[in-house]
């Protein structure tokens, strides 16, 4: 085996405020999770209404995807960032005081308008300073980064109830996100390059969009990391009902299950960046995309027939969940490489892609619900299924042998 390449240095400051950026959505959602029954309650709200309001949020993050890419390409990175931000700080604070169920649901929605400003952009700022596999590294860091919020965010959300009710969470994300937006307004400095500006300004978004979505490469990058991304969404919108209801898992040890399924994420994403200071990204999801239809079928197999019960559907969801670390980074690392002068554009379709996708996903799954882990699990398989394929048939340039 080759001696592994020099890495450049790591540029930390640039690393944790681009994640801090980036971890706007697993905050808003995470720490919220833990408070649903608590809102119903408060609210007077449905179990359906709760759960819109996660879904309303989804949502959110799929379309404003769509709004900040582009307008990133043409008005640079700073200020379709610091106008998410303010957004959400709004938004956030008309969360805090609802009095009604539609009114968080809108809320939730507008909140998500604005976060997902932090993540789209801040792809695009990678692909800005880094090459192909340097912007996969860089990924892999910036999950790291953003990794701990899914970690973090149930058990602190979780705390928060108890001590100081529901409302008091949203006060919590309102003034996260003033201090990261405070760090965006004076250390973040523009990064889009001259010719980015001149592609934007001679075309409208939709022209953009249409130009991307006819290079196939792209669009098979776009399928593979939205597939893979969609048993992650599944995983959230499942994981309340799967391990407190079906297996029994008290609502205070919730979050150290769903923490360590993010650990894995996380390991799995650093694991991801050693492995590409010795092969390229496109070979590294030749053979991850393999390994997670494998596990895929071996989750749909035991959660259908009720093998094991949990001994084998939890250890195998975290095995998939894993496998996100390794293709998240390197389907947009792959896509971006496709055409760096719509960088933005292209951060707009793979994040609007993987949040639409998982959408559909999630809210398929909880009409197939059964009262068995059975419907996530084919779900979750079927997904790493059409990843592959979709990478292989598409987005790889060349067969890549394993």
């Amino acid at each position: 085996m080759s001696r592994p390449a020099a890495a450049a240095p790591v540029p930390w400051g640039l690393v944790i405020l681009l994640g801090a950026l980036t971890a706007f959505a697993p905050m808003s959602i995470d720490m919220y999770l833990p408070s649903l029954p608590a809102i119903g309650e408060a609210l007077g709200a449905s179990a359906a209404q709760t759960q819109t309001t996660v879904a309303a949020f989804f949502a959110g993050m799929a379309i404003g995807q769509f709004i900040y890419g582009p307008a990133s390409d043409r008005f640079g990175r700073r200020g379709p960032i610091l106008f998410g931000i303010a957004v959400y700080l709004a938004a956030t604070a008309v969360c805090a005081l609802s009095t009604t169920p539609e009114m968080l649901i809108a809320a939730r929605f507008v909140q998500a308008l604005g976060g997902c400003a932090g993540g789209v952009v801040a792809r695009a700022i990678v692909r800005d300073h880094f090459d192909h596999t340097e912007t996969a590294r860089m990924l892999s860091l910036l999950m790291l980064v953003m990794g701990i919020a899914p970690i973090v965010a149930p058990l602190v959300g979780g705390l928060i109830l108890q001590v100081a009710g529901w409302r008091a969470i949203f006060w919590v994300l309102l003034a996260f996100a003033f201090v990261v937006g405070a760090f965006a307004l004076f250390r973040l400095e523009e990064s889009r390059s001259a010719a980015t500006a001149i592609q934007a300004r001679g075309e409208n978004p939709f022209a953009a969009f249409g130009a991307l979505l006819r290079q196939r490469r792209l669009v098979g990058y776009a399928l593979a990391g939205a597939l893979n991304g969609a048993t992650l969404f599944t995983y959230i919108a499942a994981s309340p009902v799967l391990l407190i209801e079906v297996y029994g898992i008290s609502p205070s040890n919730f979050g150290w299950v769903f923490g360590l399924n993010a650990a894995g994420v996380i390991g799995a994403s650093q694991a991801n960046r050693y492995l590409l200071r010795y092969m390229g990204p496109d070979q590294v999801l030749a053979r991850a995309s393999l390994i997670a239809v494998g596990f895929g079928l071996m989750l749909a197999l035991a959660a259908v027939s009720g093998i094991g019960e949990r001994w084998t559907v939890l250890p195998l969801l975290f095995l998939i969940l894993s496998t996100y670390g390794f293709i998240q980074g390197n389907t947009m690392a792959g896509a971006l490489s496709v055409d760096a002068t719509r960088s933005g554009s292209v951060s707009a379709l793979m994040g609007g892609a993987s949040f639409g996708v998982g959408a559909v996903a999630a809210s398929l799954t909880g009409l197939a619900y059964d009262g068995t882990p059975g419907p996530m699990g084919v779900a979750m398989a079927l997904a790493l299924a059409g990843s592959a394929l979709a990478l292989r048939t598409l987005a790889l340039p060349r067969p890549v042998v394993p």
